[in-house]
């Protein structure tokens, strides 16, 4: 009896270690074939943003090097998934494919009509769960229902999950006698044609080996002030794994226990608080999967949004003349990423003091940031929009000054990335509109010139967001 030959599928799970499809295609014994497909045909609306595609090209580089060192390779290959799978198990007499569960709503579409149609061809198809603590479905309320507030959620998982431990990487792969066909990475054209990601390239390693680094990092540097640092913007307080857990080169199984391990009880209770945030995200994109376009709560989809393109570009730009939101804009265009409470301070900004809508906001972040997760994009953007699962209420309205005043008190993020304000002292440059002209020329500032003057008043938009708010309760009522 010849030996038998399982393909391993590749989707955001790209990592060696603790990647449960893989350690059980080794186990099986016999040839292992990786292969990774793009089938961005089948993502539906939510096709990868230019920052995740940039952020796979080297993610799938790295992986590429890591299985040529076990002896192995990754196959490239686009088209449909079940297409490509088909022609792949055929050429090599493959009779089982094992990969790692997506959650995302299209993607379960497909992976369910994959999986029934290669089983009904006779071959062995298995998923696995490679990116969560929990599955979706394995929680419920003490009524049988999805959850929809964190704090019994997170007392749940504690309560009846034990995340087993990591899974050991394998130590070889054996090959196929001939290498089906594959493109190359070049050729999967990831890579922009304009090169603008020279400030990604300057703050990432993509890979499983930048994932445990960063990991170890955070672990051994930042833990143990993670509730006192996570909400300054300025200092390396947060762990900057978030790309790296949606891309899968790093597991929450792996962040978990590597926690516990070096911070037991109470030094790692509040960052793991934070990865579960990430397991409620999943757990409500699941049981609701309308919400990446629309409001959980639907009376706000009545909302009175005022829709104008000038507004959200000058946001986008990091042009609002706020110095917090540009700074948090800036920062997330040159770097792909933005520090959690800039995103909030951000997102508010946006939907309540210019009254664009959220959905407006979760695109631009879906395309511009590494970790463009849609179940946490989805979750933050409907937090803030307070039409969401566990919402801020509408009225909790961010004031960047006031935010900028408590968590960047010298002035040092917006420094870095406004440098067109560094002349102000630390508290003028938090609301540099409000200056006297002496003081903004002797720090070489010309609002309308050298920095925006404000698009709204902070007081005057903030009143207009909660009349708008208070017009759709009308309307609902």
């Amino acid at each position: 009896m010849s030996a038998p030959v399982t393909i391993v599928w590749f989707r955001q799970d790209l990592r060696l270690t603790d990647n449960p499809a893989l350690h059980a295609a080794a186990a099986r014994g016999g040839v292992v074939v990786p292969v990774y497909i793009d089938s961005e045909e089948e993502e539906g609306a939510w096709t990868a943003g230019g920052a995740t595609r940039w952020w796979r090209h080297h993610a799938l580089a790295s992986l590429q090097s890591s299985l040529q060192a076990l002896g192995s390779r990754l196959l490239l290959r686009r088209g449909p998934a079940l297409v490509e799978l088909t022609e792949l198990a055929a050429g090599l007499g493959a009779d089982a494919i094992y990969w790692n569960r997506r959650y995302e709503p299209a993607a379960r579409a497909r992976d369910t009509q994959v999986k029934e149609s290669l089983r009904a061809a006779g071959l062995l198809a298995e998923s696995r769960n490679g990116s969560l603590l929990a599955e979706p479905w394995e929680l419920r309320t003490q009524g049988g229902g999805p959850f929809q507030v964190f704090t019994p959620f997170w007392r749940k998982l504690l309560a009846t999950i034990e995340p087993p431990t990591p899974l050991p990487a394998p130590t070889a792969l054996p090959a196929p006698q001939a290498w089906p066909g594959s493109l190359s990475l070049d050729a999967m054209g990831y890579l922009p044609t304009i090169r603008w990601d020279a400030g990604l390239a300057q703050h990432w390693q993509p890979g499983e080996a930048g994932a445990a680094r960063q990991l170890e990092q955070f672990v051994a540097s930042w833990l143990r002030d993670y509730a006192g640092t996570r909400d300054l913007p300025a200092k390396p307080g947060t762990s900057r794994l978030s790309p790296y857990l949606h891309h899968g080169e790093v597991s929450p199984r792996q962040v978990w226990h590597s926690v516990l391990a070096d911070n037991p009880g109470e030094r790692g209770g509040k960052y793991l608080a934070e990865l579960v945030w990430r397991e409620f995200s999943y757990h409500l994109l699941h049981h609701f999967p309308h919400t990446p376009g629309a409001p959980l709560r639907p009376q706000y989809a009545a909302f009175p949004w005022r829709e104008d393109a000038r507004l959200l570009t000058a946001w986008q730009r990091g042009r609002t003349g706020v110095p917090l939101v540009d700074a948090g804009m800036r920062e997330l265009w040159h770097t792909g990423w933005m520090h959690n409470r800039v995103r909030m301070i951000c997102a508010s900004y946006l939907v309540k003091n210019l009254l664009q809508p959220w959905q407006a906001g979760a695109r631009w972040f879906w395309d511009t940031l590494v970790d463009a997760d849609l179940a946490a994009n989805t979750q933050g953007w409907q937090w803030t929009a307070g039409c969401g699962a566990d919402a801020a209420p509408f009225f909790r309205i961010f004031n960047p000054v006031t935010q900028g005043e408590r968590f960047d008190p010298q002035g040092a993020y917006l420094r870095r990335w406004l440098p067109e304000l560094a002349g102000l002292d630390d508290r003028a440059i938090h609301a540099p509109w409000e200056q006297p002209e002496p003081v903004l020329r002797a720090a070489g500032v010309v609002l309308g010139e050298s920095y925006p003057l404000p698009l709204v008043s902070l007081s005057e938009s903030r009143q207009a967001a909660l009349d708008a708010h208070k017009r759709m309760a009308a309307g609902a009522g």
